[in-house]
């Protein structure tokens, strides 16, 4: 018995099967869905149409964000070295035929700006390895499948009635879901456009007011009083009707500004002139784009908003939107583009902006490159370390 023992303990053992990691409240999270569609609780079409398709200030957030975003510079590297060329940089350098890094990354940046969510395709080669091409999905076309542990287990693309589903394996999927924090959705981000939702419909519609004000010769509306021929009395239908024909005909639009009012039988004009309040709609409606650009995070003086005077400067608001607004979003979403392609080839490579090439940062970099080269008690390897540069090759053994 005691050989025996000793035989089996000889023998190779097969391997432990993998620790699998799940989180316990992943299978409550999902139980409502049941493996369904699980549908975004926000119209994206109508805040996208709105907010940045019908008002400069929220056209000029999300584009100043994202070409701002998308013009920065990237470098890639692991541990041991940074990478002048690798098949993720001429990948990222030209992701499709159509589309330059610069354009697919816009694009990305913007529908996280605009819906909170943004989805990248990958074209997977037959033999495996990084894909072939990548491409930027509308995020309002695209639903989330989750499955009985709360994770996506496929994603929905639907247009024009035809829906096609991307299957999420285990490991490199061909879709890869950026999400903004949600406090509130366990599978969908929350976008800057529905924080700023109020203040888009507050400052539209001061800008129809002041349209329609200028429609009507910048002038408030008055009031035709009927006296009757002996001082009292009412119109008659035909009366009343002629008189709006009239009216929409010589004296609405911005053609028939000034155009004098032949009044008879009794009629009279009273102009009514502005109330205090009425004359503030402009001062709402510069808070209302304040409050825009709060929400995404720019500046106010960079759009050129009067009354503000948080910074001294055009320079420190420059600085402080790259700083606060830009680099954020720029690191998360390069951080997860190079996690998801790590994962088609196995080699785990980060992808992050360089920082030493960005203007709007040069006067902070210079600081801090003269701080740690004046720092004396540091080793070579230490101020490589402090700056995010990778670690230089060691030098061979001389025997």
């Amino acid at each position: 018995m005691v050989f025996e023992f000793l035989r089996r303990s000889a023998q190779p053992q097969p391997a432990p099967a993998p620790e699998r990691k799940a989180s316990a409240a992943g299978p409550i999270v999902a139980s409502h869905s049941s493996g369904r569609v699980a549908w975004s609780p926000r119209d994206t079409v109508s805040l996208t149409r709105t907010g940045f398709s019908g008002n400069p200030v929220g056209f000029r957030c999300v584009k100043l964000i994202a070409e701002a975003a998308a013009a920065l510079p990237l470098v890639l590297q692991d541990q041991a070295q940074r990478y002048e060329t690798h098949p993720v940089l001429s990948l990222v350098q030209r992701p499709n035929l159509a589309q330059g890094r610069a354009e697919l990354l816009e694009a990305l940046f913007g529908q996280l700006l605009l819906s909170g969510n943004g989805y990248v395709e990958a074209v997977q080669r037959e033999e495996g390895g990084l894909p072939l091409e990548l491409h930027v999905l509308r995020s309002d076309r695209m639903r989330v499948v989750p499955g009985g542990d709360g994770w996506p287990v496929a994603y929905e693309y639907t247009v024009g009635g035809r829906t096609h589903r991307f299957a999420m394996p285990q490991g490199a999927g061909p879709v890869c879901h950026i999400k903004s924090f949600h406090p509130q959705d366990d599978h969908y981000g929350f976008s800057p456009m529905q924080a700023a939702a109020m203040a888009v419909d507050v400052h539209n519609s001061a800008s129809r007011w002041s349209k329609a004000l200028l429609d009507n010769a910048a002038r408030p509306s008055g009031a035709i009083v009927y006296r009757g021929a002996e001082g009292q009395g009412s119109m008659s239908a035909d009366q009343y009707d002629r008189l709006v024909s009239e009216m929409e005909s010589h004296h609405q639009g911005a053609r028939n500004a000034g155009r004098p009012m032949l009044l008879e039988g009794g009629l009279d004009w009273k102009p009514m002139g502005f109330s205090p309040s009425d004359m503030e709609f402009q001062k709402t409606k510069e808070a209302a784009a304040r409050e825009i650009a709060l929400a995404f995070g720019v500046p106010p003086m960079l759009l050129g908003i009067q009354g503000d005077a948080t910074y001294a400067n055009y320079q420190e608001a420059n600085r402080a939107f790259y700083r606060l607004t830009v680099l954020p979003l720029a690191t998360r979403v390069a951080a997860a583009l190079s996690e998801w392609l790590s994962a088609f080839d196995g080699l785990a490579v980060a992808l992050k902006p360089d920082l030493d090439q960005v203007p709007a940062l040069a006067a902070e970099r210079d600081a801090q490159w003269a701080r740690v080269a004046g720092a004396a008690f540091l080793s070579a390897a230490e101020k490589r370390a402090m700056l995010g540069l990778p670690a230089l090759p060691e030098a061979p053994f001389d025997e």
